[in-house]
């Protein structure tokens, strides 16, 4: 992990496997995407920003102890129980935000709705 990325987890450590693990799937599909690191989030780009990794800032009743949000854009709202928010920020430009608790909820679902994002992306 990169001295940035070790900062952006320095409160939340344990939640830094789970963005590790998200690193790992995210490089196995998209070899040519960088990886930005803000205060707030940590950005996947090729052309544009396609996913985003955060972290809670505070903790929730019903949500795990460690997880982290994973966010990505797409020109259509998901319907999933996976998807714990979607907004459409500007027309036909909706943001999906999921929790992530364990790197086996990077499925085959999960990286279909992360391709399409990758896609409209590099349509924009």
């Amino acid at each position: 992990m990169e001295k940035d990325e070790s900062a952006f987890f320095a409160e939340q450590p344990e939640a830094a496997l789970l963005y590790e693990a998200i690193k790992a799937k995210l490089r196995t599909y998209f070899n040519d995407a960088t990886i930005k690191v803000t205060k707030s989030q940590i950005a996947f780009a090729s052309k544009r920003n396609f996913a985003f990794v955060w972290l809670p800032m505070r903790k929730m009743k019903h949500r795990p102890e460690a997880y982290i949000i994973l966010s990505f854009g797409l020109d259509h709202r998901i319907q999933s129980p996976r998807i714990e928010e979607a907004v459409e920020a500007y027309p036909c430009r909706w943001t999906h935000h999921m929790i992530i608790q364990d790197p086996a909820e990077l499925d085959g679902e999960v990286m279909d709705w992360l391709q399409q994002a990758y896609a409209f992306s590099q349509s924009r």
